[in-house]
């Protein structure tokens, strides 16, 4: 260490030496104090660039972990929207789909065709859930976080829109229900004239 000081030391002092215009007049006399001091604020500035540098690179990688339980975060948010949406999903199917086909005003060819329409949805939203549960058990995919993350929030969005789907069939065949029991209503009262 201190031969790489002193020849630290002797390197500036020709640098600086050399760095004029050299003319020999004689034997120059230098004060050997601000050589002294010179020397040691460089290695105090070398000491303090390591420590920037071990500042710097310890803050990266703070910088990563914290990107790294923010992607964890947003999948854990991600899976328990697209979780509470099938679930969602699938109370509405088994409540309303119930009701709409056990109507008497549904007629027996329509019931193949809307058993059929919700099947399809419900088919659909397991084979979503199939897929991510593989994308999050397994590493086959090569993603990184913050790709499984957005790939996630893509599954949350088909989800919402599933619902949304599910939401207006069922809203459509209660009208439907509801204008057939009004049209038999309209057909069947009796006339007081």
């Amino acid at each position: 260490m201190k031969k790489k000081i002193r020849t630290l030391v002797l390197a500036i002092t020709l640098i600086i030496f050399s760095s004029g215009h050299i003319v020999a007049q004689g034997m120059p006399v230098y004060d050997n104090t601000n050589f002294i001091s010179l020397a040691k604020s460089l290695i105090e500035s070398a000491k303090q660039t390591s420590q920037l540098l071990k500042t710097v690179s310890f803050l990266k990688q703070q910088k990563d972990r914290i990107e790294q339980v923010s992607n964890v975060i947003k999948q854990l948010n991600a899976v328990k929207e697209l979780y509470k949406n099938n679930q969602q999903l699938y109370n509405l199917i088994q409540d309303d789909l119930r009701k709409i086909l056990n109507s008497p005003h549904i007629r027996p060819e329509e019931v193949a065709r809307i058993s059929a329409s919700f099947d399809a949805i419900i088919e659909q939203s397991l084979e979503d859930l199939d897929f991510v549960s593989q994308i999050l058990s397994s590493n086959t995919l090569d993603m990184s976080d913050a790709e499984r993350a957005v790939f996630l929030k893509e599954k949350e969005e088909e989800s919402k829109e599933m619902v949304a789907e599910i939401t207006l069939k069922t809203k459509r065949y209660k009208e439907i229900i509801a204008f057939r029991d009004l049209q038999q209503r309209i057909n069947t009262r009796t006339t007081n004239y």
